[in-house]
């Protein structure tokens, strides 16, 4: 991730006790492809029952990755976080994870 002023993510439409000035729809996706090797693991354990760790794992990497793209995007925009944040995860192809993730950015207005 980019350096810079932490941008705070928020899953609610406002922040209790803070003033905020919304601004503008702010989105991004992350997408990992498939790996014949782990998806044939994966498949093995899908059938004989178990934790299937290894998409675990992808899918958490795979959504960090779009949270962080989410937040720098963001401070590119100048804004100091993004309100109503929302994750989703549509099919775009078979064997791939796609994580889609939305806001609204906003410039707090304690102290400017």
């Amino acid at each position: 991730m980019t350096a810079g002023p932490d941008v705070r993510l928020v899953t609610t439409e406002t922040i209790p006790g803070e003033q905020i000035r919304l601004g503008a729809l702010v989105t991004a996706c992350a997408v990992t492809g498939a790996n014949v090797l782990r998806d044939v693991r994966e498949a093995i354990t899908n059938t004989v029952g178990g934790n299937m760790t290894r998409y675990e794992r992808v899918l958490d990497d795979t959504l960090q990755r779009a949270l962080d793209t989410l937040q720098e995007k963001a401070r590119a925009a100048g804004y100091d976080g993004v309100v109503g944040v929302r994750v989703s995860h549509p099919v775009i192809t078979d064997g791939a994870i796609e994580v889609v993730v939305t806001g609204t950015g906003y410039w707090a207005e304690q102290g400017r």
